[in-house]
């Protein structure tokens, strides 16, 4: 098991010990929200490596697709760090994989025609501190994974395949229509039983899962690391979620295709992050295309960082749950999100806006900016805002959404408006549509235990509406 060593708890120590980790940017809005907006675009610098090349090919990769270059990626990494950093470089070819481990000031970068297969064998993904579904624990390796490092990046026109399906990792979820069958292992005890340890307060180091286990790892985890970049490249059919950066500081995300309706198929899932950028990305999703979390329940609380200081713009979402998304796991709360200038469209689309929470995860969810979101068809409302998932009023924790501002959203075609639902004793409060328009509804909106709502300049099928 890749351990962290003291020297690592020491410097990461709110990542398993606690207290706040990253630094919280402190946006004073005016009347202008927007200028906070601009603020973390000018905050946010991708990182910058030294012009020296490791190409994997020179290190022993075979690139046949068929010979396993684990150990050839590995050799080229450490020779790019031992010198002080750089590029890895992956030539056009096939190239299969297991587990990918970048360090500090190390960039992977993947040339147009390279593909890297993932191994389907969870053998080749050891054991890595990490979070499933917002609880820390050590599990299964993320697909390419890079703990506590300063400048980290994935780039390039290339393709990562993470050879999940109905075959592999896929059947762990439970789901018959994702191949598996009654009888046949499943990650629902495990899931359980991690949960269960959350709540009990069990130490990180004790939460152990991996090998005799079903727990699915994520693809692209950046855990506690400064100055990320992950750009251009194409991600298809993961094991579970795609990108999921935690704890980290400092992110870009810029110009990704995410693909593959496996089940959690995430597209991005920033969690407990601090200053992100997510922008010129596409996503066609087996469940919500971008989700910003941070951390679940009881180990939500205990880590208590916030995902804050999030631009997303230019982005486009295909099918999905939810186009862009905050929560479930949400217990640290999240502020100061912004969305501009994003296109969605699919019947497959649930939501083009989705906010979960619940009397379990609790948390603060203020200061969401949404402006220009053009979108064509979603299945069912534009917007949701839902207390009642999953455990729904079933917890003592009390969720929090307020001051949501969504403006110049457009709708061709979506089932309702709104569906809002607080809790009693936890009213969602102050959301406000301003120069919206939206067509093709047929059922009312769905409005409880919402309080302040604010509508201005807002059409429902070609008619003026002030309230619903």
């Amino acid at each position: 098991m890749n351990s962290p060593s003291r020297r690592d708890l020491l410097r990461l120590g709110a990542v398993v010990g606690g207290g706040l980790f990253l630094p919280r940017t402190a946006l004073a809005l005016p009347d202008d929200p927007w200028s906070g907006a601009r603020r973390i675009e000018a905050a946010i610098v991708p990182p910058a490596f030294p012009s020296r090349t490791f190409t994997v090919t020179t290190h022993g990769a075979a690139a046949d697709g068929e010979t396993l270059d684990t150990e050839a990626f590995a050799r080229a990494v450490e020779a790019c760090s031992a010198s002080g950093g750089g590029r890895v470089l992956v030539p056009p070819g096939r190239y299969l994989t297991g587990a990918i481990h970048l360090r500090s000031n190390v960039e992977l970068h993947l040339e147009e025609g390279a593909h890297l297969l993932f191994s389907i064998d969870p053998a080749h993904y050891p054991l890595v501190l990490t979070r499933y579904e917002g609880v820390e624990c050590y599990n299964y390796s993320p697909l390419i994974y890079a703990y506590g490092a300063t400048n980290v990046a994935v780039t390039g026109k290339g393709l990562l395949d993470g050879q999940a399906g109905n075959d592999a990792w896929w059947p762990w979820c439970g789901a018959e229509r994702y191949g598996w069958s009654e009888g046949e292992p499943s990650q629902s005890a495990d899931r359980l039983r991690l949960f269960g340890m959350a709540e009990e307060d069990v130490p990180v180091r004790e939460r152990v899962f991996g090998p005799g286990h079903y727990l699915r790892p994520s693809f692209i985890e950046f855990y506690g690391c400064r100055n990320v970049l992950i750009e251009g490249v194409t991600l298809k059919d993961a094991p579970c979620w795609n990108l999921h950066p935690v704890l980290c500081e400092n992110v870009t995300v810029r110009n990704v295709t995410v693909t593959g309706h496996g089940p959690n198929n995430d597209g991005c899932n920033p969690e407990s992050v601090s200053g992100t950028l997510i922008e010129g990305c596409r996503f066609d999703t087996g469940d919500d295309c971008i989700a910003i979390k941070s951390g679940r329940n009881a180990d939500g609380r205990r880590v208590a960082v916030p995902a804050s200081d999030i631009l997303i713009r230019r982005c486009v979402m295909r099918a999905g749950h939810g186009g862009v998304v905050i929560g479930s796991e949400i217990s640290g709360g999240a502020h100061h999100v912004f969305v501009e200038d994003c296109r969605m469209d699919s019947p497959d689309l649930w939501y083009a806006l989705r906010f979960k929470n619940n009397a379990m995860r609790g948390g603060v969810v203020e200061d969401v900016y949404v402006r220009d979101v053009d979108v064509g068809r979603v299945g069912r409302a534009a917007i949701t805002c839902d207390f009642n998932y999953e455990e729904g009023a079933d917890g003592p924790f009390v969720p929090v959404l307020r001051r949501l501002r969504v403006e110049r959203m457009h709708v061709a075609q979506a089932v309702r408006v709104l569906d809002v639902q607080g809790l009693r004793g936890a009213p969602i409060t102050d959301v406000a549509l301003r120069d919206c328009t939206f067509s093709g509804v047929t059922e009312p909106s769905i409005l409880a235990y919402a309080e302040g709502l604010s509508l201005e300049e807002v059409f429902v099928n070609g008619e003026r509406v002030t309230a619903f």
